[in-house]
């Protein structure tokens, strides 16, 4: 049984005792140097997948296919999901990787250039800091924080190190959005006033589940990491944990936040001043914390004292297509998936989901559906106007910006995901204090509710040493 692949229970206890107090309190400084390498026209970019379960298999498959890719590394807490995912990429011909149930020791291995988290959203922020103080460049799936405070943390963390830290907000790189958000800069559709995020995707019940013993092979300590330790029940593990406040932000931070991302982007705004949220979760009885209802309304106050509103809901059964995204009139029934490799067209069966953006200005509306695709009607008849369909790889871009180290490169830079990301933050706090909330967009805090500004930290919840969000980066 090797030491990486196959650690029982106690050689990990052992392990993490030797490393956890020292990496989790790693304060502001790197736990090894790790000189800048310089690649060659040749030279691959070793990485390390964290977390294979769901997302983090999509990583794989990625960087499968990009040549100046190795995938010298994957790490999962769950031996289970490990044993089945090296087994699959055995038979898709890739090199064994070395592999890891502690992301503490993988990131000791001085050769792996860069990180790719797919982790639960609780554990973002914490790995990717790790990461950089590792001396790693960093792509973390969105969100890219489970509260506001510690994503500021990570964009303190990429500066101080000068690491590549890119945000899994995909649609950052889908050619034809960013196609859509350039028209909208040259005044195709005159001055945006306003922007729609839908998120309407369909969603049944979790049900109950009760606590149990922890699965043979999970290290659900470690899973938990910063997050209170509770029993163990299925519901709180693989994939309902984004329907629990420990661990996840509902919907709205996982499908959510890609239609979030993209209607402040084509706004063309920052930080909000006011956020009022109303929701409920509804129809269903059963574990699930968040909503999946959920209506948020932004307001931004631009340079010359214009007002600019962003719109979001989430809706999780039956719905119709606004600006006939999700409908077959925009390939909602043949949907084509180009964000990667994968560029045939997917069937759907069974219930449409309404996933894009709507923009509204002075000449028009555009709409952008998914990822990929977007759609414009023009002057008061709203008459079709330009059109496109074309998508793009964000882990490519990530890829090519580590070789490079041209952090402007990237589309999807942590910056701009940390920002997206506050205002996830902002509507679920507005959402669960039941109040509209005031923000100072200079200091990002939220203005005399003090209840909010402890969700806005998990300040309630706290960090479980030794899995704690340092301070000072």
């Amino acid at each position: 049984m090797s030491q990486d692949s196959e650690m029982n229970r106690r050689e990990f206890l052992k392990s993490a005792a030797r490393t956890g107090a020292g990496l989790a309190a790693l304060g502001g400084t790197s736990f090894f140097t790790k000189p800048e390498r310089i690649f060659g026209a040749n030279d691959r970019v070793r990485v390390a997948v964290i977390g294979l379960h769901g997302q983090g298999w999509a990583h794989v498959e990625e960087y499968s296919h990009i040549p100046a890719v190795e995938i010298a590394a994957v790490c999962d807490v769950d031996e289970n999901v490990l044993s089945e995912r090296l087994g699959q990429m055995e038979k898709m011909g890739l090199k064994k990787p070395a592999t890891f149930i502690d992301l503490r020791k993988l990131l000791e291995d001085k050769s792996i250039d860069a990180i790719s988290i797919a982790t639960p959203n609780h554990w973002h922020s914490l790995q990717a800091i790790w990461g950089c103080q590792a001396g790693k460049d960093v792509y973390v799936e969105k969100p890219m924080s489970h509260n506001s405070w510690e994503g500021r943390q990570v964009v303190r963390a990429a500066e101080k190190y000068n690491r590549i830290v890119q945000h899994g907000t995909n649609s950052r790189s889908g050619k034809a959005i960013i196609e859509a958000v350039q028209k909208m800069r040259d005044g195709l559709i005159g001055e945006v006033y306003l922007s729609r995020g839908l998120c309407y995707k369909w969603r049944k019940t979790i049900g109950h589940t009760p606590e149990e013993a922890v699965p043979a092979g999970v290290h659900y300590d470690l899973w938990t990491g910063p997050a209170p330790l509770k029993p163990f029940t299925k519901n709180r593990f693989h994939y309902n944990w984004h329907w629990i406040w420990d661990t996840g932000n509902g919907d709205f931070g996982n499908q959510g936040i890609h239609e979030l991302d993209a209607a402040r982007w084509g706004l063309g705004v920052k930080f909000p001043t006011r956020v009022a949220a109303i929701g409920a979760h509804v129809m269903f009885e059963d574990d699930q914390q968040t909503p999946n209802v959920l209506n948020i309304a932004y307001e931004f106050t631009m340079p010359d004292g214009k007002k600019r509103l962003l719109e979001f809901e989430v809706r999780h059964w039956i719905t119709n297509h606004e600006a006939e995204i999700g409908s077959p009139a925009f390939g909602g029934s043949e949907i084509p998936v180009a964000l990667g490799n994968t560029q045939e067209p997917k069937k759907r069966k069974g219930p449409q989901n309404s996933i894009g953006n709507v923009f509204y200005g002075s000449k028009g509306y555009l709409a952008m559906n998914g990822y990929d695709s977007y759609k414009t009607w023009l002057g008061e008849d709203q008459e079709p106007g330009p059109q496109g369909a074309s998508g793009g790889n964000n882990w490519a871009n990530f890829i090519d910006c580590v070789r490079s180290r041209k952090k402007e490169e990237l589309n999807a830079p942590i910056e701009e995901g940390h920002i997206s990301c506050t205002l996830l933050h902002l509507g679920n706090a507005s959402y669960r204090v039941g109040r509209a909330l005031q923000f100072d967009p200079e200091k990002q805090e939220v203005i005399g509710d003090e209840e909010a500004a402890r969700i806005l930290r998990d300040a309630d919840r706290g960090y479980r040493a030794p899995y704690v969000v340092p301070e000072e980066v």
